[in-house]
């Protein structure tokens, strides 16, 4: 009979000796700490639910709020020096670094109650199964992402000095202001303040240059690119919803499929079009190489869309046609 907690123990045992030899830690200590972590049940029904599965109707006011963009204002404004400087060495607007923080923790208000090593263990080792065959092979992709994640945890306790099993973030396993994966921190974070530390769960002079190093080096963000902006239809036009959101097209392309930007864009722009479901039915919007900059810090386009809104209302700019 399948007994699986005998083959966690196994999993566990492999994954100790893999992650020690790859990363020159102790396989023991790694055992120990793994010996510690739960399974957590939460964390799977977490994980079944994510608020991007609801339609932008939805999802947008639970991120785009009188409450959210106020305290988005008086964050900018407390911390308006240190935003400053990270905005002027990376070129990512602060309004966007402080709505990032905004919508993942709300300004550090909720920065996750899961321990880091529970979450990232109980996703590495029972990612959530479904009777759909097709999306078996996802599921494994999914599961060894968490196990990478967990083993970079422990790579980053060390390079760090961070005592992993003390971590709490959220029940994906990200932590800090800024809600990095693991592997995000050890590539992307700075030591901002110079004080030869790397601390994104304490430290704002580093979390604001981290969260730009990252959009800089792994989303490419443009320094003064344009990000979204609504997009006009064609009564005739054929529907038009980019399976990717890859900036390929040219305006010229754009307008002969009946779609044009409604407020004023450099003509050498590469663009695309997503639809989104309004509160008056569909939203068409003209996305840019910067929008997909930001849907690497979070795959969803919901997730772009809202970040990008809510740092406009920061920064007390409408956004036509929101």
């Amino acid at each position: 009979m399948p007994n699986p907690a005998a083959d966690i123990a196994i999993a566990r045992g492999d994954f100790a000796r893999e992650t020690a030899a790859k990363y020159g830690l102790d396989a023991r200590m790694i055992e120990a700490t793994l010996m510690r972590a739960q399974i957590r049940d939460g964390i799977i029904a977490a994980m079944s639910r994510p608020a991007e599965g609801k339609p932008w109707r939805d999802y947008r006011p639970i991120f785009i709020t009188p409450a959210r963009i106020d305290g988005g204002r008086t964050f900018l404004a407390t911390h308006r020096d240190a935003l400053t400087r990270a905005e002027a060495k990376y070129g990512v607007p602060a309004e966007i670094i402080v709505a990032i923080i905004g919508v993942e923790t709300s300004y550090g208000g909720n920065k996750g109650s899961y321990p880091v090593i529970d979450a990232l263990y109980t996703l590495g080792f029972r990612y959530p199964r479904t009777n759909e065959p097709a999306k078996v092979p996802r599921e494994n992709m999914r599961e060894a992402f968490f196990r990478d994640e967990l083993g970079q945890a422990f790579a980053l306790g060390r390079e760090v000095n961070m005592d992993i099993d003390a971590l709490q973030g959220s029940y994906a396993g990200a932590m800090g202001w800024g809600q990095f994966m693991p592997s995000s921190y050890r590539q992307y974070a700075v030591d901002g303040d110079g004080d030869g530390k790397r601390d994104l769960i304490n430290d704002l002079d580093d979390v604001f240059p981290s969260i730009a190093n990252y959009f800089i080096g792994r989303g490419k963000w443009t320094r003064g690119g344009p990000v979204m902006v609504r997009a006009m239809r064609d009564a005739n036009a054929a529907d038009f919803n980019a399976e990717t959101i890859d900036p390929v097209h040219t305006l010229a392309d754009l307008a002969a499929k009946g779609y044009r930007p409604s407020q004023a864009v450099a003509p050498n722009e590469l663009a695309t079009v997503i639809k989104l479901d309004g509160v008056n039915g569909p939203e068409y919007w003209m996305v840019f190489r910067n929008f997909q900059a930001i849907t690497k810090y979070n795959t969803s386009r919901l997730y772009a869309t809202a970040v990008y809104q809510l740092s406009q209302a920061i920064a007390g700019r409408d956004v036509p046609g929101a």
